[in-house]
């Protein structure tokens, strides 16, 4: 099986906090074959974010952090997020083809950028059924695992989804045209975390000098809404980070500000795991 993902595990006592980073990978599995240019993919790469946030193991926190690129598999869809229209025959369950597989990247993405399609042909089904064994279920499965062992341990758990964005929004999303905010921190409108808890995070990149909007305009997908159930006290938040701050865009290299952003990330992740602290009882 290839190596599809790791666990960055705390460097410290744990807290129950874990943070995931599920399109930060650009390793091009060997049997990928792909129409699209390699910069029209590299614009949904979610570029550095798993570097961005890994100070958390040093404030007690795992990361997990996908090696694999989202237009290839993307964890943040449903597993059944499938558009029928780009297989050769039919998987051995039902394609549910959502909203996102509407508007071209559901689980398989359709297109790169608006009209560059990322294939040439169809996708023969048994392909795209291997792919999500061996690629999308192992990532969920560490990952809810994870956030068990965590919950039955402390008794709650904060899983933090860590994503880039375009710094404005193009024909494929719903913002088209409109500058973003710095941060966005999403609870998919307070149903998969409370929503206390993710006003206090944005207000934690506001304290320092960062714009921060909450669920606009990203409400969260699939890996929020799978494992975030604040009635059980697991609570689960997207956070996106603007790619201006830290990136060149057009390049897809590190910004003059990569260091700061990161340094910043880590203050912010620091006292969310003093916060995660107190509540068990631990200074």
């Amino acid at each position: 099986m290839p190596d599809t993902f790791d666990i960055m595990v705390p460097r410290t006592d744990p807290v129950p906090v874990l943070l995931d980073s599920p399109h930060s990978g650009n390793r091009h599995p060997a049997d990928w074959r792909h129409a699209a240019p390699r910069e029209a993919l590299l614009t949904a790469w979610d570029a550095y974010v798993d570097e961005l946030f890994n100070a958390a193991p040093d404030h007690g926190a795992a990361l997990l952090r996908a090696f694999f690129p989202r237009t290839f598999i993307d964890l943040n869809r449903a597993r059944d997020d499938v558009d029928p229209d780009l297989l050769e025959g039919q998987m051995s369950f039902p394609a549910k083809p959502g909203r996102k597989s509407g508007k071209g990247f559901g689980l398989l993405r359709r297109y790169a950028l608006p009209g560059i399609p990322v294939y040439d042909r169809l996708l023969p089904a048994a392909d795209v059924e291997r792919w999500i064994r061996v690629y999308y279920d192992p990532y969920h499965a560490a990952l809810r695992r994870s956030l068990d062992v965590l919950h039955d341990r402390f008794g709650f758990v904060w899983h933090i989804d860590c994503h880039s964005m375009k710094s404005v929004g193009n024909a494929m999303n719903d913002d088209a045209g409109r500058p973003r905010a710095d941060f966005v921190v999403s609870d998919r409108d307070g149903t998969s975390a409370d929503p206390a808890l993710t006003r206090w995070i944005a207000e934690l990149f506001r304290e320092r000098g960062y714009s921060a909007t909450v669920n606009d305009p990203y409400k969260g997908a699939e890996l929020i809404a799978a494992y975030g159930d604040p009635s059980r006290n697991r609570h689960s938040i997207q956070i996106e980070v603007n790619r201006a701050l830290y990136l060149d865009e057009a390049a897809f290299e590190k910004g003059p500000r990569f260091e700061t952003i990161r340094a910043d990330i880590g203050a912010v992740l620091e006292r969310i795991a003093q916060r995660a602290r107190s509540e068990i009882g631990v200074s």
